[in-house]
């Protein structure tokens, strides 16, 4: 069973991205650029083509020393190098740069169902079948998740044959199911027998849900559903939503917008007749009574012991004391913080939830090596990129002795000199992940200190809100 789905990339690399793996990448595109390119559909087309054949994920590599053995990287009609030179030049020829840049699709496979190899041959017949005669296609093959085998394409959206521009319609998702459930027969792999077809779930929130991890569209649905269960009355679900920082509009379709972002969203054509006004008025006349917090539960009393005295405690400044606070913000520490309490989060923050393994390592980062200034940061990163580069050099000589025939003669030679491979690629794993560490802190930082200063302004309105309707019953008592 293989299941497909296919969308524009319009803008930057955000509207790809974040349906994959890497949402970090989306809040500056800027800070991600290629330095010597000067175009910027060039870029966006550059960072597609980046993430879809991005060696970490199409690589297979021996478990033993890391060695690569094999790279599921195609091109159709274009070389892999260099697709993206190639799919400009042919933007160029027919004078049409503008607008969608490239089409993304997947093509993921049910878990263990089938092996890289027979995924990436696949892929490749099922991107010629459809868009081999007239487009250029990258097939990629990611092996980075376990039991999750799955195909990345990127399409060009012109024509190399006539310049006519691809456009995805409903009749072009069918058929790439279609095709897709074809080779997999071919293949003997299941297929889903008569499909329910019907308004798909994005890559990413499919994604999250088989990893168990929040999504920014899962949140909203989340206070939606609280909101009915503390109502009896349409109206005190509209309340309940406002005092969550909800802006509504009510038509055909209910459409939200969460606090501090910039679209509504609509609640039944994204998740479903449940969400349509008909039935959530259903929904909260059928409950017995509203959804109350019990009054009995007393607070937690928190208690800490100072070790040492304040008057000479070093108070932490810059990037730790910033990152330090959105960490207790999140509730991610103290560890004895109870769950329940991060559904009262702003919404701001309960999204930021969706990256707490790399916002906690980023913290690490930062109290483990001291660094409070973005000087302090950067020539820390130049400090680890030194080391990559000694230690890529040191790992390049030993694959040149790994070649030498005093080597391949003496099998304790040649067993130990791998051994020294493998650690340096080990090692150097490690630093470049803290130097992803370093760019994500140089990016995040500025996107957190807005954060914050949102929902302070947000909680400033809410309590002056408050102040305004205790006067005003005063008053009219």
């Amino acid at each position: 069973m293989a299941t497909t789905s296919i969308w524009r990339v319009k803008g930057w690399l955000g509207k790809v991205v974040i349906y994959a793996e890497n949402p970090e990448k989306t809040a500056n595109p800027k800070f991600y650029a290629d330095r010597e390119l000067t175009e910027q559909d060039g870029q966006e087309l550059s960072d597609v083509i980046r993430y879809a054949v991005n060696s970490e994920k199409t690589q297979e590599t021996s478990s033993k020393d890391g060695a690569p053995l094999h790279r599921f990287v195609s091109g159709i009609n274009c070389s892999p190098a260099t697709a993206r030179d190639e799919m400009l030049a042919v933007k160029k020829r027919f004078g049409k740069e503008d607008g969608t840049v490239a089409y993304h699709g997947y093509q993921s496979f049910a878990p263990g169902e089938a092996t890289p190899e027979l995924a990436h041959e696949i892929g490749v017949k099922l991107a010629t079948r459809l868009w081999g005669d007239r487009y250029q296609v990258i097939i990629a093959t990611h092996l980075d998740k376990e039991n999750h085998l799955h195909n990345h394409f990127v399409l060009n959206t012109v024509s190399f044959a006539d310049g006519i521009k691809y456009h995805r319609t409903r009749k072009d998702y069918h058929e790439m199911q279609t095709v897709s459930d074809a080779l997999c027969r071919e293949y003997r792999l299941s297929v889903i027998e008569n499909p329910q077809y019907g308004k798909a779930k994005q890559y990413g929130e499919w994604r999250a849900e088989q990893e168990q991890r929040p999504t920014w569209r899962g949140l909203i649905r989340t206070d939606i559903d609280e909101a009915i269960r503390q109502a009896m009355t349409e109206r005190q679900f509209f309340d309940a939503l406002r005092k969550k920082g909800y802006a509504m509009k009510v038509g055909k379709d209910i459409s939200v917008r969460p606090p501090g972002k910039e679209r509504f969203v609509r609640l039944m054509r994204n998740f479903g007749e449940d969400y349509s006004l008909d039935n959530i008025r259903r929904r909260i006349i059928s409950q017995s009574r509203p959804e109350r917090k019990n009054p009995e539960q007393k607070p937690e009393i928190l208690r800490a012991r100072l070790i040492g005295s304040l008057k000479t405690a070093r108070k932490l400044t810059g990037f730790r004391a910033l990152y330090v606070h959105y960490c207790y913000l999140l509730g991610i520490f103290p560890k004895s913080r109870p769950q329940q309490s991060r559904k009262r989060l702003h919404f701001l923050l309960r999204e930021d939830l969706l990256k707490l393994d790399a916002i906690t390592a980023e913290t690490r980062l930062l109290i483990g090596h001291r660094i409070d200034t973005a000087e302090q940061l950067f020539s820390y990163r130049d400090e680890v990129n030194g080391k990559i580069s000694a230690l890529t050099e040191k790992r390049k000589q030993l694959y040149k002795l790994q070649r030498t025939a005093a080597v391949k003669s003496d099998p304790e030679k040649a067993a130990e000199v791998k051994a020294q491979i493998a650690a340096l690629s080990k090692e150097l794993a490690a630093l470049r992940k803290e130097v992803v560490l370093c760019n994500n802190i140089a990016e995040r930082s500025g996107v957190i200190k807005n954060k914050i200063k949102a929902v302070r302004e947000d909680e400033h309105i809410k309590e002056k809100e408050k102040c305004d309707r205790t006067e005003q019953q005063k008053t009219v008592r």
